[in-house]
């Protein structure tokens, strides 16, 4: 890690804050797309750019999680959890400031997570987390599971939901474990995922798929076959689900579900395989 990379990361990080979470993320699934375009003999763009400093989602997206929770305590934003708000519209250094401190704070904790400790998992997802969670400790006033009046409050998928759920995992599942096992394209089921989420930023409900394709990526890369990856594919799906009822229900900031899955889920595989 060097000084330079640190400021990189504060720009990362100030850039997901001034055009808002989702939007950055976004970017990220284009650029990873651009990346394997290029191939071989190209710049690194999925590693350098995409999971790096300018774009990837332990620095840009965190860091826009972060200034949106900041801006709602600060009684600019109305929900803490919106993601899809670009920060710039407040006009507001201080709001700014955070998302790129905390483009730094993902830079860091990744370089623990993967260089330090190195752990048997998907780092810059588990960064991603930990930074919402740190997010909503320092800037949030729901706890971390979030405050419910009632007893209606619920933690699983509907029998009606988890029917969808199991065929959304299962075919992208299957056609993401396709490319990753044929062609060792592992995250180009990531990439085409993230980047339909522009979809979501215009209005449509379009929902966050990209746990879902790069857990059956990797779980058919590591095991050869499609349908394992469909099994995780499908498991993934379940999961995003709970993960994002346990954190993001009744609270006043963002925990990715996404990458909580994705994390959870590689460290599973990587141990079966």
């Amino acid at each position: 890690m060097t000084i330079n990379l640190i400021f990189a990361a504060f720009g990362g990080g100030l850039l997901g804050a001034l055009i808002g979470a989702l939007p950055v993320f976004i970017m990220t699934g284009f650029m990873v797309i651009a990346g394997l375009m290029v191939g071989v003999g190209g710049p690194d763009i999925v590693g350098g750019v995409a999971f790096g400093p300018y774009l990837g989602p332990h620095i840009a997206f965190a860091g826009g999680v972060a200034a949106a929770a900041f801006a709602h305590r600060k009684g600019k934003l109305e929900a803490g959890g919106d993601i899809l708000a670009p920060m710039a519209q407040f006009n507001d250094a201080s709001v700014l400031l955070v998302g790129g401190l905390f483009g730094i704070v993902g830079l860091v904790i990744n370089y623990l997570y993967a260089s330090v400790l190195a752990l048997p998992t998907d780092t810059v997802a588990m960064t991603v987390v930990t930074s919402g969670v740190i997010a909503r400790l320092v800037f949030g006033k729901t706890g971390l599971l979030g405050k419910c009046e009632d007893k209606t409050r619920v933690f699983y998928p509907t029998a009606e939901s988890l029917s969808t759920l199991v065929v959304i995992g299962l075919g992208l599942g299957l056609v993401s474990s396709y490319f990753a096992v044929e062609y060792n394209l592992v995250v180009l089921g990531f990439g085409l995922s993230a980047a339909s989420l522009i979809f979501a930023q215009m209005g449509f409900p379009v929902p966050g798929t990209h746990h879902i394709s790069l857990i059956a990526a990797v779980a058919a890369n590591a095991s050869g076959s499609l349908i394992i990856g469909a099994i995780f594919g499908i498991i993934a799906a379940v999961f995003g689900d709970i993960f994002d009822k346990t954190f993001n229900a009744y609270c006043d900031s963002h925990i990715d579900p996404p990458a909580g899955t994705i994390f959870i889920l590689t460290f599973i595989i990587l141990a079966i395989f």
